[in-house]
C-alpha cells in the first residue's frame, strides 16, 4: 500500500464513512487538511462565518437527515469557538464529529501560538475525544469516532489532530479499517422486564406515554412504533420539547408538549396518571417541576438507552435499558401475541377532556397589533402543506413555536433544548437546508437571539440557500423580560434592545429579501410573499411588545400550580424559586 499524508488519510476515512458535507472554517493548524479537501470534490465543504456557526449547522444537518454532522475547525480559538455547539450537541444527543487542528506534537504544552487544551476543554461535553499523535491511527480513530457518535445515545466526538500528524505519512487501507468494539451500547430490552411493562400498561386505568427526543434519535421506525403502541393501548401521548414530531400533533391522543410551557392537559395528566411509560426522555427539570410533587401516585416505567439517565432525577419502579425503538417493537409483539386489551379508559379521557376545555393555549386577540401566538398560527396554516423544517433560536418565540406550530413527523423540529443556546437557529437552518435542498426551511427567531450568529447570513448567500428567517420582533429579550416581570417586580435590567438593526436593510445588504409587517390584516399576504420568493428571506414581524408566554409552571412549582394567564401573576417569587430560574 502506498503511503499517504495524515490529511489524506483523514479525508479517505471520512469518505469511507459516507461523509458528503463538512462545515468549517480554515486556519493555520488545519491547512494540510484543507489542501487535501481541495483535491477531493466528493466532499462538499461549507464555509461558515464563525466556528460556532459550523457546529450548529452540523447539528441542523444531523437532526434533519439522521446522518452525523461533521465540523472542521482550526486550533485554539477555532476549537474554543466550536465548544458551545459541541456542548449543545452533547445535551441534546446529536451525532457530531468535530475535527480540530492542534499545534505540532512537540509544541503541545508550551503555550504555542493558537494552542488550547482542546481535549481538556471538551472532555465533559463530548461522548469521547481523541488526540491523534500517529497518522497510522487516523483511519481507525475516525471509524471508531463515528461508531461512538451514532450508536447508543448519540452525541459529539472530538478528534484533535496536530499539524505535524497531518503532514506525516503512513499506510492506509480504506477497506481494512473497522470500528473498534470497545463501545457496545444496549440493544433490545430484557424480555421479562419488557413483558412486565406491557402488563402494567394493559392494566392501567389512567396511563400516559411520556416521550422524548430518544424516539427521534432511534430512527423513523421508532416513531412509527410509538403510533402503533398508542393505538393498541389507547393511552394519551405527550412529549418533551425535543420529542415534538415523534407522535402526530393531529392525532386525537396527542395532549401537546408537557413541562414548564406545556399544555394544562399534558401536565395534569402526568400528575394524575396511574402508569407512566417514559420513552426516550430524561425527566428534565423543566419537565418535572417540583420533584416531591411530580406524579406522586403513578407507577413509573423508564425505557432509555442511556443507563446513567435512569434514576438520576426521578426514582422509577421499572427501569429498562434498551434502544427505545426496539423496546417499543418488543412491547407491540408481546401485546399482540397475548391478544391483550386495554382497560376501559373512558373515565380517564373524560377527565382529560375537562382539562382540555381550560384552553391553556388561548391568548388575547388583537386587531391593532400582531400577537406572537397568532403569527405562529398563521405561519403554520400557510406552510403545513409543505411539511417545512422548523428551526428556532431560544426564548419566548421558541416556546410559542413549540405550542402553536404542529408537527406530524419527526426530524422537522430543530431547537436547542438542554443547553438553550441563543444563536442556534440560523446556522441550524443552513445545515438543514444543505442536507435537504428541496425542503422549505424556516428559522423562527427573536430579534435578540438572531443577532448571536447573524453573520451566517453570508453563508446562506454564498451557497444560495433559500432559508427563511421569521423574526418575532418585540424589541425585548422576551424570556428574560418575562422572568424579570414575574420574579423581580418588573425591574427590567438590561433586557430591552435599545439599538436594533433595520432587519430589512440588513437583509438587502446580504443579498436577501427583507419583509416587514406590523398589521395583523396584512400578515397572511406578507407570509405568502416570503414563501413565494426563491431565495433567502428575513421577515421582521413586529409583534406585541409585552406578550408573555403562558401557560407556565413557575420554577420550583408543581404541575398542579400552573399559571394559565398573565392576570394570575402576583407578587415576587421567593428566593428558592429565583435560584431555579
Amino acid at each position: 500500500m502506498a503511503e499517504k499524508s495524515g490529511a489524506d488519510i483523514l479525508i479517505e476515512a471520512l469518505l469511507a464513512q459516507g461523509v458528503d458535507t463538512v462545515f468549517g472554517y480554515p486556519g493555520g493548524a488545519v491547512l494540510p487538511i484543507y489542501d487535501a479537501l481541495f483535491q477531493h470534490p466528493k466532499i462538499r465543504h461549507v464555509l461558515v462565518r464563525h466556528e460556532a456557526g459550523a457546529a450548529h449547522a452540523a447539528e441542523g444537518y444531523a437532526r434533519s437527515t439522521g446522518k452525523p454532522g461533521v465540523v472542521l475547525v482550526t486550533s485554539g480559538p477555532g476549537a474554543t469557538n466550536a465548544v458551545t455547539g459541541i456542548a449543545d450537541a452533547f445535551m441534546d444527543s446529536i451525532p457530531m464529529i468535530c475535527l480540530t487542528g492542534q499545534v505540532a506534537t512537540n509544541l503541545i504544552g508550551s503555550d504555542a501560538f493558537q494552542e488550547a487544551d482542546t481535549i481538556g476543554i471538551t472532555r465533559h461535553c463530548t461522548k469521547h475525544n481523541y488526540l491523534v499523535k500517529d497518522p497510522s491511527e487516523l483511519g481507525a480513530v475516525v471509524a471508531e469516532a463515528f461508531h461512538i457518535a451514532t450508536q447508543g445515545r448519540p452525541g459529539p466526538v472530538v478528534i484533535d489532530i496536530p499539524k505535524n500528524v497531518q503532514v506525516a505519512t503512513a499506510e492506509f487501507d480504506r477497506h481494512g479499517v473497522n470500528a473498534a468494539k470497545r463501545y457496545a451500547p444496549a440493544g433490545e430490552a430484557d424480555f421479562a422486564a419488557i413483558t412486565q411493562a406491557v402488563e402494567l400498561l394493559a392494566k392501567a386505568k389512567a396511563p400516559i406515554l411520556y416521550t422524548g427526543g430518544g424516539i427521534i434519535n432511534s430512527g423513523p421506525d421508532a416513531s412509527a412504533a410509538l403510533r402503533e403502541l398508542a393505538a393498541l393501548s389507547g393511552a394519551p401521548v405527550t412529549s418533551t420539547l425535543m420529542g415534538l414530531g415523534s407522535f402526530p400533533a393531529s392525532d386525537q391522543q396527542w395532549l401537546g408538549m408537557l413541562g414548564m410551557h406545556g399544555t394544562y392537559e399534558a401536565n395534569m395528566a402526568m400528575n394524575q396518571c396511574d402508569v407512566m411509560l417514559c420513552l426516550g426522555a430524561r425527566f428534565d427539570d423543566r419537565v418535572t417541576g417540583r420533584l416531591d410533587a411530580f406524579s406522586p401516585g403513578s407507577t413509573k416505567i423508564h425505557i432509555d438507552i442511556d443507563r446513567s439517565s435512569i434514576n438520576k432525577t426521578v426514582r422509577v419502579d421499572l427501569p429498562i435499558v434498551a434502544d427505545v425503538g426496539k423496546a417499543i417493537r418488543q412491547m407491540i409483539t408481546i401485546w399482540n401475541s397475548r391478544k391483550l386489551q386495554p382497560q376501559n379508559l373512558d373515565e380517564w379521557w373524560a377527565r382529560i377532556k375537562g382539562w382540555r376545555s381550560v384552553g391553556s393555549l388561548n391568548y388575547p386577540a388583537s386587531q391593532s397589533e400582531i400577537m406572537p401566538q397568532y403569527a405562529i398560527e398563521r405561519l403554520y396554516e400557510l406552510t403545513k402543506d409543505k411539511a417545512p423544517i422548523i428551526t428556532t433560536e431560544v426564548g419566548q418565540h421558541q416556546m410559542w413555536a413549540a405550542q402553536h406550530f404542529h408537527f406530524d413527523a419527526p426530524n422537522k423540529w430543530l431547537t436547542s433544548g438542554g443547553l438553550g443556546t441563543m444563536g442556534y437557529g440560523l446556522p441550524a437552518a443552513i445545515g438543514a437546508q444543505m442536507g435537504n435542498p428541496d425542503a422549505l426551511v424556516i428559522d423562527i427567531a427573536g430579534e435578540a437571539s438572531i443577532q448571536m450568529n447573524i453573520q451566517e447570513m453570508g453563508t446562506a448567500s454564498q451557497y444560495r440557500l433559500p432559508v427563511k428567517v421569521f423574526i418575532l420582533n418585540n424589541e425585548w429579550m422576551g424570556m428574560v423580560r418575562q422572568w424579570q416581570q414575574l420574579t423581580y417586580e418588573s425591574r427590567y435590567s438590561n433586557s430591552y434592545s435599545d439599538s436594533l438593526p433595520d432587519f430589512v436593510a440588513l437583509a438587502e445588504a446580504y443579498g436577501w429579501k427583507g419583509i416587514r409587517c406590523d398589521d395583523p390584516a396584512k400578515l397572511d399576504d406578507a407570509i405568502a410573499e416570503m414563501l413565494a420568493y426563491d431565495g433567502p428571506v428575513m421577515f421582521d414581524c413586529r409583534v406585541s411588545k409585552e406578550a408573555n408566554c403562558f401557560p407556565m409552571i413557575p420554577s420550583g412549582a408543581a404541575h398542579t400550580e400552573m399559571i394559565l394567564h398573565s392576570d394570575e401573576v402576583s407578587g415576587t417569587m421567593d428566593d428558592e424559586a429565583k435560584a431555579l430560574v
